[in-house]
């Protein structure tokens, strides 16, 4: 498992182009065949992708979480991006089609990746945090998601939030995880931005075509930069950091955050006036 350090505000401003990459940006996930993992020391989320081709890929703990097996302390939300899989956890099968996901639960001992059809794989995008309590492991398909309805044409924002695991849905420990898809035509997420000093969040960027970008901006609202994002990266956000971003094409994100609270609308909000 890879790890990454953050950096602080003071440090984020005197950072090249490569360094902010470096720090910030998971571009090393999703190989067939592979479970990849980064742990970043940021709430101590891991972000990790499963793309299971050919066989089962069992999800074990690693060296870094001292533990036997790797939800023994965590949680755990899973997004399918792929086409239909199956998660199995402690014996019990959850089919997943693109665009379902799943919470599981502290203290499942197992947990299997498979693909339906390995010529036409699934791809799991994992998502974790320490959690102190036990949930019910479940699914979270994206007919049952709470859809929420945003944005105009004129503002190049029209799009529709999939809430998958929060408070007023299927519950976890710290975890809030759901996916936000962009009308064709709008390019913008997140504007005007917004910080949350109680939480940290992580923007993953998904069915995107080959020449697509996204320009992620992050920072502090009068200190931004960009990140340039392609096709299943994701981005940490820290708490002290704004996180939007316009894509040059379709694009569809998840977004994921763990911290003091889960209260969706607890946002520092900005206006446009606040970014330089």
């Amino acid at each position: 498992m890879d790890v990454k350090y953050s950096a602080d505000p003071v440090r984020f401003v005197r950072m090249s182009t490569q360094e902010i990459r470096q720090t910030f940006l998971i571009d090393t996930i999703f190989h067939p065949g592979k479970i990849d993992l980064v742990y970043c020391d940021i709430d101590r989320a891991i972000v990790g992708s499963a793309v299971p081709v050919g066989s089962t890929l069992p999800l074990s703990a690693t060296e870094q979480l001292r533990a036997e097996y790797f939800t023994e302390r965590r949680e755990l939300g899973v997004l399918n991006v792929g086409e239909k899989g199956v998660v199995t956890v402690d014996g019990k099968k959850y089919f997943l089609g693109h665009k379902d996901g799943m919470y599981i639960g502290r203290g499942s001992r197992e947990i299997l990746f498979s693909s339906e059809d390995q010529k036409n794989p699934a791809a799991f995008y994992l998502l974790s945090y320490p959690a102190h309590a036990t949930l019910p492991t479940a699914a979270a398909h994206r007919a049952d998601a709470e859809a929420v309805r945003l944005g105009t044409p004129e503002g190049s924002n029209k799009r529709t939030i999939y809430k998958l695991i929060h408070p007023d849905g299927i519950r976890s420990c710290q975890l809030v995880m759901g996916y936000t898809e962009l009308e064709p035509g709008s390019v913008w997420n997140t504007m005007p931005p917004h910080t949350h000093d109680r939480r940290m969040e992580i923007y993953f960027y998904f069915d995107m075509v080959k020449d697509t970008r996204i320009f992620h901006l992050m920072g502090r609202p009068d200190e931004t930069r960009h990140v340039v994002v392609s096709n299943r990266q994701a981005v940490f956000s820290p708490s002290w950091s704004i996180h939007s971003g316009a894509g040059t094409g379709a694009y569809t994100f998840c977004w994921g955050m763990g911290g003091e609270n889960q209260a969706f609308n607890d946002m520092d909000g900005l206006s446009m006036d606040d970014l330089t």
